[in-house]
Parts: structure tokens; sequence; C-alpha cells
């Protein structure tokens, strides 16, 4: 009988014990003359222990059977749990993506409104911004070798400076540079007073006088008068030959004071060449127009405070010079946009003044030619499609608007317009109402301080500013393509072009008239040329790359 110890904890016999029983077994002899093998025998014991064994094993295996359908089952309700917490979670996801959603298209739509502002800001700012010119500089400081350097004068010059402010300035910048060709004694110029506004502002009213002196004492001797002894001793008096060179006044004017002392120009607008000088001719000319004519204390004063309350309005200004005057209409024969009768006015204006040698003029032609002011009207479309918005401030730098518009088709579009009648108070403005040239002043100083200055007709004025202001770093200044602008207009107001074509096309019409750094062209006439006050580059400005005097005899003239 099978002890304990043949057999595991439950009661079945492992295989290690049964390989050493049938060995034990095996070598035990057999009484009939070979071995003893009780093996048959213990594998019957077995198999009937197997047999007693089984149902347990069923009922264990029935056990584990129930236990996996039972874990099946729980398994199940888990999943089936889990798939309903999912599709509860996949609902509710579902409904918070919808939201997501419509938050991310608000929030989409509020950025493209942000962008779109963002744009509309960086285009206007665009407009704004000056003209980069870090590479250029100033360079009208005299040398040692260029000071006057005694007392000696070849006789006296007196000048009548003709015309309005700017044209004024002007010549007698070239009567600064005439006098130090000459080796002559300026004496201080006295201004017109019959030309058309008829003011009776002398050089001291509108100019700083002694500053002037001060600043050219150097290059030039200046006298407020001639002096006592010769008053009364006989002078000569003449116009010089327009756009002459120095060699005229050298070879032609200057040995006149051999035989009279004294020498009366009546007349100073456009009598020197503008180029084809000496640099230090070129840069004494500088030195009087943007140094030494400096406006009085008291045009200087109020200007500034106009300037302050232009600033102190947060936003930047342009200066519009709209010179759609009565006397240039009626100069230029331009009467496009006009009445009959208001036509008719212009030109009995233009025969009644003397010096307006031509009479008979074709306004039409004018005007497509690109000669005439724009009007008000012209001047408001052009604006806007410039990309200026509508409440930008603009500061009329000109008189009173002529026509019975006036200027209501600048103001329904640009309803901040602005002179210096609606800035300044009637006080501040009584000591200048009489004096034109006074009020020119205080337009000069608000537009060279402008953020941008457009002018609309190439006079004397827009010249003047024109060239200040590149001759003080390049500060925008817009001057329209009229030529091409009259045209297209014109075709928009025909429905022969869209808002968009039109923009499109005045936009790139103006891309390299803006203010920037350019040569100054020259011509095969003088006449032709553009001026040396509305580009003082070169002679005035440098470039900071180049060693040597910019060489510009190959820069022939080009469109501008």
């Amino acid at each position: 009988m099978a002890t304990s110890a043949d057999h595991n904890s439950s009661g079945s016999v492992s295989p290690g014990m049964m390989k050493y029983k049938r060995r034990r077994f095996s070598e035990i002899p057999d009484e009939f003359g070979g071995n003893y093998s009780p093996y048959k025998h213990y594998n019957a014991f077995f198999r009937r222990k197997e047999r007693s064994l089984w149902p347990a094993m069923r009922i264990s295996m029935d056990r584990c059977l129930f236990g996996l359908i039972l874990v099946a089952f729980f398994s199940t309700l888990v999943l089936a749990k889990s798939a309903l917490m999912n599709t509860l979670h996949d609902f509710k996801s579902e409904r918070v993506l919808i939201q997501v959603i419509q938050q991310t298209v608000v929030e989409r739509n509020n950025n493209n409104m942000a962008l779109e502002s963002t744009k509309t800001k960086f285009q206007n700012r665009n407009i704004w911004t000056k003209i980069s010119s870090d590479k250029y500089y100033q360079c009208i400081n005299r040398s040692r070798a260029e000071r006057r350097d005694d007392s000696s004068t070849n006789g006296y010059l007196m000048v009548h400076a003709n015309g309005g402010l700017n044209q004024m300035k002007t010549g007698i910048s070239d009567m600064v540079a005439i006098a130090k060709i000459m080796n002559a004694t300026l004496v201080l110029p006295s201004l017109d007073h019959k030309s058309y506004w008829t003011d009776p502002s002398d050089f001291k009213d509108v100019f700083n006088w002694r500053h002037f002196m001060e600043v050219l004492k150097e290059d030039i001797s200046i006298v407020e008068s001639l002096p006592p002894e010769l008053e009364a001793v006989n002078h000569i008096q003449m116009a010089p030959v327009s756009w002459s060179k120095a060699s005229y006044y050298r070879g032609e004017i200057a040995p006149l004071f051999k035989e009279y002392r004294v020498i009366k120009f009546t007349r100073t607008n456009a009598r020197l060449v503008n180029n084809g000088l000496a640099m230090s001719i070129q840069r004494l000319r500088c030195r009087a127009m943007y140094q030494a004519l400096a406006f009085s204390d008291r045009i200087v004063e109020l200007g500034n405070i106009l300037v302050e309350r232009l600033k102190n309005m947060n936003s930047p200004y342009v200066a519009l010079h709209l010179r759609y005057e009565k006397d240039m209409l009626s100069f230029t024969g331009c009467s496009y946009n006009l009445t009959e009768a208001e036509d008719e006015e212009l030109r009995r204006l233009r025969y009644k003044t003397q010096h307006w040698k031509e009479k008979e003029i074709n306004s039409t032609e004018r005007r497509l030619n690109g000669v005439c002011p724009m009007t008000p009207r012209e001047v408001a479309v052009f604006l806007e499609a410039m990309g200026f918005p509508f409440d930008t401030n603009i500061y009329i730098v000109a008189g009173d608007i002529y026509g019975q518009n006036g200027i209501k088709e600048l103001r329904a579009k640009y309803p901040n317009v602005i002179t210096h009648y609606d800035l300044a108070t009637e006080e501040e403005l009584e000591p200048f109402r009489k004096c034109q040239n006074q009020l020119a002043a205080l337009d000069n100083i608000i537009a060279l301080e402008s953020d941008v200055f457009v002018y609309t007709y190439d006079g004397n004025m827009a010249k003047a500013v024109k060239g200040q202001r590149e001759f003080e770093g390049f500060r925008k200044t817009i001057c329209p393509d009229k030529w091409n602008f009259v045209r297209l207009i014109d075709q928009y107001d025909k429905g022969l072009i869209s808002w968009e074509s039109f923009k499109s096309k005045i936009k790139s019409l103006h891309e390299d008239r803006m203010g920037a750094p350019h040569l100054r062209t020259i011509a095969d006439s003088p006449r032709m040329e553009e001026s040396f006050y509305a580009n003082p580059y070169p002679g005035c400005i440098c470039d900071k790359s180049k060693d040597l005097p910019i060489s510009y005899r190959a820069n022939r003239r080009r469109t501008w």
C-alpha cells in the first residue's frame, strides 16, 4: 500500500515517484525463473485512483468554468458601462466641441477685424513715414579760404525783391551770391509793395535783419542803408539777364562799379543759373536761404504756437498748398470747374495786370498739359486715392480759395480742413491781417513742420518749402503728377475705369514722388532745369558714402 509520502497533497502520484518505484520493483527476481514485476498491478492501482479523483476534478473544473463565466459577465458589464460612459462623454465632448468651434469662429472674426484694423493702421503709418535718408547730410559750412578777409568792396549793390514771399526769398539768396561774385557790399533789400497783394511790409517786418547780417558777415559785407555821401550820387538801375552765369556778373556787371558806385537791380527773381556754379557759391546760396533769412521774432513766435496747437491734436497733419486762388487762376488762365461769370472775372483781371504778358489762354489745353492748379474736388479725390484717412487734419497753406463752391468739395470728404483763421485767435492775427507776406511766413513755418507737405501747383512757395524740407532731412513731400492725374480722373468720372483701378494707378504713379533723395536734374535750357531751391542736392546736401563731390553731369533731365 502506498505511503502518504508517495502522493502529493492532492492525492495524486508525482511523476518522479512513479519513475522511482518502477525502477525499484523491476530489480526484484521472479520466482518462475525471471524478475518479478509488480508494475502492472501498480498501474491498475493508479487507474483506480484516477477514477476515484475524477469527480473532484470535474467539480473543480466546473467551479473554474463558472468563475470564468462570472468574470466574463462582470467584464461585459464593466465594458458596457465604460461604453455607455464613453458615449455620454462623447456626447458631452461634442457639445463642448461645438462650443469651441463657435468660440473659435468668433475669435477668428475678431482677429480678422483686428488684422484689418492693423492693416489700415499700417497703411496709414506708411503714408506718414518719412523717407529714409540716413546717409545724407547738410554740407554748407564755409572753408577758411571762402571767408571774407578784408573790408574792401567794389561798390554797393541795391536790390528790389519782386513777387511774393518765397519768390523774394529765393531772389534775395541769389543776390547774396551775386554780391559775393562781384565783391560788392549788399544793402538790405527792399520788398515789393505793388504786387497783387500790395503788401506794405518791409524787409525788417518780415525777416530778422540782424540775424541776416550776422550769419553772412564772413561771406559778404552788408549794410542797413547806403552811406549818406552816396545817397545823392548817380547810380544805375537795371534788371539783370535771367538765368545768368557767374561770368556774366564778373565780366559785364562788376566793371560798372568803376563808373557807378551804386548799382540797383529792379528785379531779383531767377537772376542766377541753377547749375554750373562753384560749389562755394552754391553753399552760400543755401546759407542765405536756410539760415540767414529767418523770419522776424513775432512771426516765429506765433508760427511756433500754431504748430504746437496742430501737434496737440494728437494726430499727424498734412500741409496742403492748394494754390486755387484768384490771382493764380487768372495768371494761368485755368477756369476748369468754374462758372462762366467767374471765368470772365479772371479774364478781366489778366488783361488788367500789365506784367502778365499772356492774355488769351485755352483753359482746357492748359489743364491737360498738367500746368493748372488742382481743384478742391480733385485734391480730395487724390488724397483719398493715396490712402489718407478722412479724419486727417489738413492745414491750408494758401490764401482764400476762389469760386462759389470754394473749399466745400474738399471739406465734404475731409471735414478737418484748417486755416490760420481757424487756428489762431482774432487778436493774434490782427497785426498780420493786411500783410499777406507775413501771413505767408506763418504758413511757411507750419508747412515746414508738417508731417506731409502736398502741393498742387509748382509755384514759388512749393519750390521753396520742398527744397527746405529736403535740406532738413527729406521730410515727406508729395508732388502730384497732374499730367497723368487729370486723364485718370476724367476716365473715372466717365465710368471708364473702376475706383480700385483708379486708386491703384494713382499710388503706382506716385511711388517715386514722395520727396526721396535724387540728384537735381539738368537740361539743355536753364529755364527747363529743376530749381536749385526746390532741390539743393547736390550743392548743399552730400552723400556720406562718397568722399568726393557728387558728379551729376550724366544725370540728364527726367520726369519728376
